[in-house]
């Protein structure tokens, strides 16, 4: 269904094309006057109705029932052919310039209007009783009048098949390109499908895995009560100072691992109820020490992590937890690439500047880098390079989704020197200010 912008658009372009033509039809006169070599009021008036027929023709066209256009147009056709008819006879008939070119009539017509074979017949037809006509009057030449007829009808068999074939291939076209939007109509909706499994799949998983994490959170409470009774008793005792040093480094050990064990869990429970926490003022150092923090367990056995992000920087508004989840993604990726790779010596970098108003957090890796192919498609929901027991490919589609939200982008380029680099810029949060300020009162 075409808007009303468009169809007035067309319509525009249909009159200036019909005013072209007419202001064409008239300027040829001057033709008329060189074959001639005097001026002649029959072939004006003959340009003169031609050119008014095609305005007119125009204009009705936007006027009458659609229904009725081919009808109009057929009608217009068969009038072009005879005005053209008509000046070749007031300018010599037979003997005229323009007698050339009226086999050519049905051929133009079928060029201009190949969806309507019928108009090519009317216009040829028009053309063949139109010459016979003239070449009997102007020649008096029945043999050559029925030669320049049977011209005329090669000419128009020639226009038919022209058009037949044009809407062979005009509906082969639609019939392809219907096929196609069905066929990207039917990824679309199975993308989404997966999409949804997938995320009910995780959803399940959260909700399972904060489960877990609570009746963990029991056992781990009377370990770390037991452990802190058991430590007073037995340094209570009377030990030999190195004995009672080699027990206090072990107890110390021992409350350290359960500490990270209760850590952990708590930041494994804060992103299963990532949903629930609102936008708000963030820290990105906080966002990368999280992400670190959990990312350790995976990069401790492949590389180094090193971090580089100042406190100072400016904070962004978004979900800190959400935020920690992109960072945690992005770590393990580096870490995959890395332990993929065998790389020896890996790193991973952390880095975080701040410019132009926006602060930008740099993930970079000593690895291979992306592949040429791979990287257009890096960010394409369920592509991914790993194994179906790595990884499900909606990573980092999720995680470009997550930082668009908050205004910021997420992109992917490989370094000079070689290895992997995933750039996260964030705009920079700017308070509102208080009422009264930076408006001009005092001005």
């Amino acid at each position: 269904m075409s808007t009303p912008l468009a169809s007035n658009k067309e319509e525009r372009q249909q009159w200036t094309q019909a005013l072209v033509f007419a202001a064409a039809i008239l300027l040829f006169y001057l033709m008329d006057l060189f074959i001639l070599k005097r001026p002649s009021l029959a072939t004006l008036l003959v340009r003169v109705g031609w050119a008014w027929v095609m305005i007119l023709s125009a204009w009705l066209s936007r006027r009458v029932d659609a229904r009725r256009v081919p009808l109009l147009t057929r009608i217009d056709g068969i009038l072009t052919s005879a005005f053209f008819l008509g000046i070749v006879y007031f300018t010599g008939g037979s003997g005229s310039p323009y007698m050339m070119l009226v086999p050519s009539m049905p051929l133009l017509i079928g060029l201009t209007q190949p969806q309507d074979a019928r108009l090519v017949i009317l216009s040829g037809v028009t053309c063949a009783l139109g010459t016979l006509v003239i070449m009997l009057l102007t020649d008096n030449h029945a043999l050559q009048a029925l030669a320049w007829a049977s011209m005329v009808g090669v000419a128009t068999f020639f226009g038919v098949y022209g058009s037949q074939q044009f809407r062979k291939v005009q509906a082969a076209r639609n019939e392809a390109r219907l096929e196609r939007a069905r066929r990207e109509s039917m990824e679309k909706q199975a993308m989404a499908a997966r999409h949804r499994a997938q995320s009910e799949k995780l959803a399940t998983v959260g909700r399972l895995a904060a489960s877990v994490m609570h009746e963990i959170n029991n056992p781990l409470a009377y370990v770390g009560s037991n452990l802190e009774f058991l430590r007073a008793e037995v340094l209570a005792q009377q030990l030999p100072e190195k004995a009672r040093q080699e027990l206090q480094e072990v107890f110390d050990e021992t409350r350290t691992g359960v500490e990270r064990i209760r850590q952990i869990v708590s930041d494994l429970k804060g992103f299963s109820r990532m949903d629930a926490d609102e936008p708000s003022e963030c820290s990105l150092a906080d966002v990368v020490t999280d992400a670190a923090r959990l990312a350790a367990m995976k990069l401790k056995h492949v590389a180094r992590l090193k971090v580089e992000v100042p406190a100072e920087l400016p904070v962004v508004f978004a979900t800190r937890r959400r935020l920690a989840q992109v960072m945690l993604n992005l770590l393990v990726n580096a870490g995959d690439a890395l332990e993929e790779a065998k790389v020896q010596g890996g790193e991973v970098r952390v880095t975080g500047v701040a410019e132009s108003g926006r602060v930008t957090l740099l993930v970079e890796d000593n690895g291979p880098g992306f592949p040429p192919e791979v990287l257009p498609r890096l960010f394409d929901a369920f592509f991914t390079t790993k194994g179906p027991e790595k990884g499900t490919g909606l990573g980092l589609s999720i995680s470009r989704e997550l930082v668009e939200r908050f205004g910021g982008t997420l992109r992917a380029e490989n370094r000079p020197e070689g290895g992997a680099r995933l750039r996260l810029e964030l705009p920079v949060h700017k308070a509102p200010l208080p009422p009264g300020e930076g408006r001009g009162e005092g001005i």
